[in-house]
């Protein structure tokens, strides 16, 4: 096929933003809603796009669109230029008022408690006009959030290897353990085997977190079926009031979970569960004034306080 002439002026930004929204929404009519624009319009802009690259970028079934291989490619790169222009727009105003600059960081539970909070802290008392953004959500979410350049960073469990767009940066390693609430009739005893829980509630991450498939393995090999009574959660704060008030189970992070003097930690062999925490970072992307600012203050919480 000829090289598409993606620099004639036909192709324009709203084009690139419609296939973010597009690859993300898994629909036209979703898209199109969180565009603020009708599917009709979104419609004929697919076109537009598709006409100009000389491709499909997207198969149309029932239930939705799924990119082909060259939507994928091409999301990817429309993701990248986007992230540019975003990144762009910010360092212009920290050139101008290098006090008040913005930093986005996306965070998941291994990051949200303990690492990321005393990193602003630090920020702040040096930098109190600068603007600190938190997102939670789940690693995907966020990553696809990077990819975009509407976060600057996330910091949580670093379950993949670097690639040729996304660096995975290490700053910590923290294991995880069962907890209850300190009132709990497990408390104080043990050790216990998982099969010893199973007359009692359990809070389990969700289906799409690596936890939970590690989760799932430690169960298997034991031969203990998963919990029938169970909730499943990523927040922390739901995690945490469930475990308070009732006589429900978690596997958390040992430094969140111990850091709650109203759980404690039980004496339940999870073999060799742990991870690294750390930064996710864009690879081709630099960090802004106040995004490198961020980094080393949560180098430094890693290495003094948590290392």
């Amino acid at each position: 096929m000829d090289l598409p002439k993606l620099l004639d002026g036909r192709l324009k930004i709203r084009h690139l933003v419609l296939i973010d929204a597009l690859s993300r929404q898994g629909s036209v009519i979703g898209a199109a809603a969180e565009l603020h624009v009708t599917q009709p319009v979104a419609t004929r802009s697919l076109r537009d796009i598709e006409a100009i690259v000389g491709v499909e970028l997207y198969e149309r079934g029932p239930r939705g669109i799924t990119p082909t291989i060259f939507g994928a490619a091409f999301t990817e790169h429309a993701r990248a230029i986007l992230a540019q222009l975003n990144q762009a727009g910010r360092h212009v105003v920290e050139l101008a008022d290098a006090d008040r600059g913005t930093v986005i960081v996306g965070t998941h539970l291994a990051g949200s408690n303990v690492l990321l909070p005393q990193a602003i802290v630090q920020l702040k008392a040096k930098h109190p006009r600068l603007t600190v953004v938190v997102r939670e959500g789940s690693p995907e979410a966020l990553l696809a959030e990077l990819e975009a350049g509407r976060i600057d960073m996330i910091v949580g469990r670093l379950t993949s290897p670097s690639t040729s767009t996304i660096t995975r940066l290490p700053l910590y390693e923290e294991s995880v353990e069962v907890f209850a609430g300190s009132t709990h009739p497990l408390a104080g005893a043990g050790p216990f085997s998982l099969a010893d829980t199973r007359g009692y509630p359990w809070v389990l991450p969700g289906v799409e977190t690596a936890l939970r498939g590690e989760l799932e393995a430690v169960f298997a090999r034991s031969g203990t079926a998963l919990p029938e009574n169970r909730v499943e959660a990523t927040s922390f704060l739901t995690v945490r009031e469930l475990l308070h008030h009732t006589e429900t189970l978690a596997v958390l992070p040992s430094l969140i979970g111990r850091g709650d003097a109203r759980l404690t930690p039980l004496d339940v062999d999870l073999g060799s569960i742990g991870h690294s925490v750390g930064l996710t970072v864009a690879a081709d992307r630099p960090l802004s004034p106040s995004g490198q600012a961020l980094v080393a203050h949560l180098r430094t919480v890693a290495e003094v306080r948590l290392g």
